[in-house]
């Protein structure tokens, strides 16, 4: 048995996805049978590791009849689950395709506040799990959440030698490396707020992540690039990785995936450079499915096999 992966989500989401001919403004629109999946970072990335013939339990906040119904979905793929009670109801998201343009529209809905109890009883639970090797935490950070929370969590993961992986955004992501992190995913607008800029471009990926390397509390920087793949830095090193072309459906849950396959590829010994291109390969094999449907196995490993090996830059 491998140690364990743990995934937190402070703020996961019931993804309802369907679709209609064309979007118009006052008109009463006929929807295709919705299609309702857990969402939210760290819930996708236990989804897909699950997905990969891996294992990993997932933390996270359940409020209201919304969280019964999460839970309910969880159960129904099986994922290892530690739910935390909480008083607010947990969020519904909506993701619409636009059938005639291929375009899709994506409602988010806010994050439920937490309380202090919750969040402390998530800490106390991580805290009480043995033999962890990595932690990820993945997603947005709802109000409630106090500004040191990274540091209680970095700090749980350095007693137990377990590696901590952070892929949000905003004021999170910078909490994030100061308090100390193996490995972040920005992509290319995350990157560059880290370093103060209003945009970079992939030219500039090289020296911008190791800038925050260098000055923050970070090991590694995979920078996500979309259909263009990714781009794995470290203090020594730098690698560009490029998928094959594929018949894109939809984006959504791709991010997550890719992170899945990252961990994945550590956890079962492949090395750094290696773990990425699984990685990017999973993120991929997302895309080539409609709504919110993440990675499957088969996909991944004909993506994987038709890959070009990855390139220092």
């Amino acid at each position: 048995m491998h140690s364990r992966i743990i995934t937190l989500t402070f703020s996961p989401a019931i993804d309802k996805s369907t679709s209609v001919p064309l979007l118009i403004p006052e008109k009463k629109l006929k929807c295709s049978d919705p299609v309702y999946e857990p969402g939210g970072g760290g819930i996708n990335v236990a989804r897909a590791i699950k997905r990969l013939d891996g294992y990993a339990t997932a933390i996270y906040f359940e409020g209201g009849c919304t969280g019964n119904v999460f839970t309910k979905l969880l159960h129904k793929e099986s994922i290892d689950i530690i739910p935390i009670k909480t008083s607010g109801a947990t969020r519904e998201n909506l993701v619409v395709k636009e059938i005639e343009t291929n375009r899709q529209f994506r409602f988010g809905m806010p994050g439920v506040r937490l309380t202090g109890r919750a969040y402390q009883k998530c800490l106390l639970a991580l805290d009480n799990i043995p033999d962890i090797a990595y932690i990820v935490v993945s997603g947005s950070v709802p109000p409630g959440v106090p500004a040191d929370i990274f540091v209680k969590i970095a700090r749980i993961a350095k007693s137990k030698n377990a590696k901590l992986i952070v892929d949000t955004s905003g004021e999170a992501l910078s909490q994030a490396i100061a308090s100390g992190v193996y490995l972040i995913k920005p992509n290319l607008k995350e990157l560059a707020t880290l370093t103060g800029k209003e945009i970079l471009g992939i030219d500039q990926v090289k020296e911008a992540a190791k800038e925050i390397i260098n000055k923050f509390k970070c090991e590694v920087i995979v920078v996500s690039l979309g259909a263009q793949g990714a781009i794995l830095v470290t203090k020594n090193s730098c690698y560009q990785i490029t998928p094959p072309n594929v018949n894109v459906q939809s984006t959504v849950g791709a991010g997550d995936s890719m992170l899945a396959g990252i961990v994945y590829g550590l956890q079962n010994h492949k090395d750094l450079v290696e773990s990425a291109r699984f990685g990017v390969a999973c993120g991929t094999a997302a895309t080539m499915n409609q709504g919110t449907e993440l990675c499957h196995l088969n996909d991944v490993k004909k993506i994987y096999q038709n890959m070009e090996p990855p390139h220092a830059i």
